[in-house]
């Protein structure tokens, strides 16, 4: 993605998620996601002292955490999707890559959080109401062990 100077931020809700390999047959699940969150890195300090008789507290950078994302989306029925989802939940562990891209208005990707080794930790289906006239919402957190940022 090349460089992109402007006066104007970017809009929100312009984006993309790509999720790679979630099938047997390598099959990637994109679009219809309708929010991202949890893109967050951290780099906790770690306090310390310098023997008993300093009195300043001195601070090192500790082990760089990368918190759970959380895609939420109405329920497509995406058999692959939710296969993927279901032997994360009975114990069979399929860890992926993938992407979330923030969008330009021409739908151009101007950046980029790749996230790495994800794997469904949390799912939670929709809140079902005759009373309603909305969409059934699913959402799922995937803990993720690597998050780069691609400008």
């Amino acid at each position: 993605m090349p460089p992109v100077t402007r006066d104007d931020p970017y809009a929100s809700y312009n984006f993309e998620i790509f999720v790679f390999n979630v099938s047997d047959d390598g099959l990637a699940v994109s679009g219809s996601f309708t929010e991202a969150s949890g893109l967050e890195l951290e780099i906790p300090p770690i306090e310390y002292r310098n023997g008993s008789e300093d009195i300043t507290v001195r601070k090192i950078p500790g082990l760089k955490k990368v918190t759970n994302v959380t895609f939420k989306r109405g329920i497509t029925g995406h058999a692959a999707f939710w296969k993927w989802v279901a032997d994360a939940l009975n114990g069979t562990v399929k860890r992926t890559h993938g992407s979330i891209v923030l969008c330009d208005e021409n739908r151009n990707h101007v950046v980029r959080w790749n996230f790495d080794r994800g794997w469904p930790t949390k799912y939670t289906g929709p809140t079902l109401s005759a009373t309603k006239n909305e969409i059934a919402m699913e959402t799922l957190v995937l803990a993720v062990e690597k998050l780069e940022i691609e400008t």
